[in-house]
């Protein structure tokens, strides 16, 4: 009895986790839509700094980064730019501090998040959490492919699922 119950147990609990374990962490849809990073970014702050020697700027203050329907806010934004001939281009933006990644419907928290446009890869770390409508995973790291529109989570995942009774 114990084990039919256990059996039944699991096969629920797998059937309502929308999240599939893998061997390299926890993947799960992030935003329901692929991302075209090739949109112009927009990036509005409190103050900017500019470095002419490393090609970089920092803006800091109540920073809002939008891209299509994405929007990444945070304490400090440091653009880095590409080198070498041809016309310059956002390659990275490392954002710190209270990070929020809002796509669609999810949204997720980290201290730390590194944008690689070209890749179009978002990897955040530092207390990552992920909220899914009332779902709501965390993790130590999560790593968001914009290409396909999928996340990893890796490092001790919890997760929180809503079973839709009361």
């Amino acid at each position: 009895m114990f084990t039919k119950l256990r059996a039944v147990f699991m096969a629920l609990l797998l059937a309502l986790t929308p999240a599939i374990t893998t061997a390299q962490g926890t993947q799960v849809a992030f935003g329901g839509l692929k991302h075209d990073s090739t949109q112009p970014v927009e990036v509005s702050s409190d103050m900017l700094q500019i470095n002419q020697e490393d090609g970089s700027a920092v803006f800091s203050g109540n920073v809002v980064v939008g891209q299509g329907t994405m929007r990444l806010s945070a304490d400090r934004v440091v653009v880095e730019y590409s080198t070498g001939d041809g016309p310059r281009k956002i390659s990275k933006m490392h954002a710190t501090g209270n990070v929020v990644l809002v796509n669609g419907a999810e949204a997720a928290e980290a201290a730390d998040a590194v944008y690689s446009i070209d890749s179009g890869n978002i990897v955040m770390t530092g207390n990552v959490i992920l909220t899914q409508g009332q779902s709501a995973l965390s993790s130590n790291k999560m790593v968001v492919d914009l290409n396909t529109g999928q996340a990893t989570l890796e490092g001790r995942v919890k997760s929180i699922l809503q079973t839709g009774g009361n």
